[in-house]
């Protein structure tokens, strides 16, 4: 698209004396229009007080897509429709087919982005509420890298807080050192619950842990000795989970790390005019009127910081120290008003230069639209989730390879189980709420993450199968596309499409574009694998292979950027 966009660009520069046109190329929405569109000279005519058709006119005499593009058409009162030649097609995917990119280039100017994603709490075990995040915010910066930018991952781990008073309280008053042995997470969780009981029920011991926690405050070395060993604690816990994800981040820093800082940003605010003191608080208040009339507080009465305190100092260092041009918090839409808040703060404080974005997600529903919860209404751990997902797929794996060691199916079972949970997150529209069904994302065909890893491993299985017929790999040299059939056609047509659409996710941030490519793309494959013999087709043998092997290129990089594990077999 980005070359069609240059030559729709230069031909409105000649056609219509305009400096910088917008072009606005666009995938056609239905096949009836082309390819491609160019909307961009309709809203030109009106500053050049001209019929926008006979504009378009001018536009297509100038012009120059010979070789890409068949004749362009107008349609309506003045939009553009492109066809791809398919010549260039066939030439285009050959050229690409051993590229591990396929053609897919790096953007001409990249940035330093930070991705804030997954940030789940210290001392409490992750639930099916991190999934969303974490397998967002973790395509997000693989799409990101994927295109160069300079990205940074980075976990904001809760580690600082009131909770902490009720853990130190409950771990001096009720810990089970037999319990902390055997599941250290799990012991913390119940000190905390315990804890919180105890101090809604009885006010000395709220006031007890209140004290607690104003010795770690103060850096009382007992306290801050057992807040360190939960976090590692903590950490270990979460670090499982990942690995069990395969997602990894370039920075774990937490709330703690910001610490120091917060004091100096709230007397800034207030030496500058920008927050105001208000019943013994301190706040930001707003006059735009899309944003809640309600103030943005950064200290309450009592002298204690909060979540935006900490969230304006992490932003001073992303963008003075990292040098951060956009900033990105992949968060519950819930959130969206605080967000609102500190973006509009940020604005104000000097920072209009960076770019900073929500990308608000829904709730993961159970199959009966409620929140997903466990049968006695508990909260659904997230492990607990993956160990759920592979033990439904196990059996299917037993029956299809049952002389395959009990180690190795295993592991086929958890990539595959792994791999759906994340997959079926990920296909979703971020801003609903989806319902979360077994029966669905764990098919073996429809939108799943099974189906395309089992067409990946169908691509994988035909090239091996000629390189064991033929005794040799098969070779760039060899790469050539000719179109006979429909189905070589749609396969072809929607191989050139995929740097179009890695280039939109990076931009609009919505992963569930790259998965609705990556299934169509699977369907055409397996549709042109029914149809149009591969291994057997002697005259267009190396067109066809060349097909499956862009085809494998082209899965490769749609699952990388997703992180949807690859399988040897199925």
């Amino acid at each position: 698209m980005e070359r069609l966009s240059a030559y729709a660009e230069a031909a409105m520069r000649d056609a219509l004396g305009i400096e910088a046109p917008n072009a606005d190329v666009r995938a056609a929405t239905n096949p009836r229009f082309g390819d491609y569109q160019i909307n961009g000279v309709l809203p030109y005519a009106k500053s050049l007080k001209a019929n926008p058709r006979q504009l378009a006119e001018k536009v297509v005499a100038a012009l120059d897509t010979e070789g890409v593009c068949l004749a362009p058409e107008i349609a309506g009162p003045g939009f553009i429709n492109l066809r791809l030649d398919p010549a260039w097609v066939a030439a285009d995917v050959a050229a690409r087919a051993f590229d591990p990119r396929l053609g897919v280039a790096p953007v001409a100017t990249p940035q330093t982005i930070i991705v804030d994603f997954s940030s789940p709490n210290v001392a409490k075990r992750m639930h099916v509420g991190h999934l969303r995040s974490t397998a967002i915010g973790d395509a997000i910066v693989r799409t990101l890298k994927f295109l160069g930018h300079k990205v940074t991952g980075d976990n904001h781990v809760g580690d600082w807080g009131t909770q902490f008073g009720i853990i130190l309280w409950a771990w001096k008053n009720h810990r089970d050192e037999a319990a902390l042995e055997r599941d250290a997470i799990g012991e913390l969780e119940r000190l905390y619950k315990l804890g919180q009981a105890a101090g809604k029920a009885d006010p000395a011991v709220a006031e007890a842990a209140r004290l607690e926690l104003a010795k770690l405050q103060s850096g009382d070395p007992e306290n801050t000795a057992l807040w360190e060993r939960f976090v590692v604690i903590s950490r270990a816990e979460a670090e499982d989970v990942y690995r069990r994800l395969e997602v990894e981040f370039d920075s774990w820093n937490g709330e703690s790390h910001y610490n120091d800082a917060l004091p100096g940003i709230v007397d800034d605010l207030l030496a500058r005019g920008l927050a105001v003191e208000t019943q013994g608080a301190v706040g930001i208040f707003f006059d735009e009127p899309d944003l809640p009339d309600t103030p943005y507080l950064i200290r309450k009465s009592d002298g204690a910081y909060l979540y935006a305190t900490t969230d304006i100092a992490t932003i001073h260092e992303r963008v003075d120290v990292l040098g951060a041009e956009r900033i990105i918090y992949v968060v519950d839409v819930r959130q969206s008003d605080h967000f609102r808040q500190l973006f509009a703060t940020c604005r104000k404080i000097g920072y209009g230069h960076v770019t900073f974005e929500h990308v608000g997600f829904g709730m993961m529903l159970g199959a009966d639209g409620r929140p997903f919860k466990t049968r006695d209404g508990g909260t659904v751990l997230l492990e607990s989730l993956l160990d759920e997902a592979e033990e439904r797929i196990l059996p299917l794996v037993q029956e299809k390879w049952p002389d395959a060691s009990e180690e190795d199916q295993r592991k086929i079972a958890a990539k595959v189980g792994m791999g759906a949970v994340k997959y079926a997150d990920l296909a979703q529209n971020l801003g609903t709420d989806y319902k979360f069904e077994w029966d669905k994302l764990l098919a073996a065909d429809g939108n799943t993450g099974p189906y395309l890893q089992y067409t990946l491993v169908r691509t994988l299985s035909v090239v091996r199968e000629y390189e064991s017929r033929v005794g040799a790999p098969f070779a760039p040299e060899r790469a050539t596309v000719t179109l006979t059939t429909d189905e070589e056609k749609d396969l072809a047509y929607e191989l050139v499409r995929l740097g179009d659409v890695v280039m939109r996710v990076g931009d609009s941030l919505r992963p569930h574009f790259l998965c609705e490519y990556a299934y169509n793309l699977a369907r055409r494959f397996n549709a042109f694998y029914a149809k149009c013999p591969i291994l057997k087709a002697e005259e267009l043998l190396a067109s066809r292979m060349t097909l499956t092997r862009a085809t494998w290129q082209a899965l490769e990089v749609a699952l990388t950027c997703l992180n949807i594990p690859r399988v040897s077999r199925m």
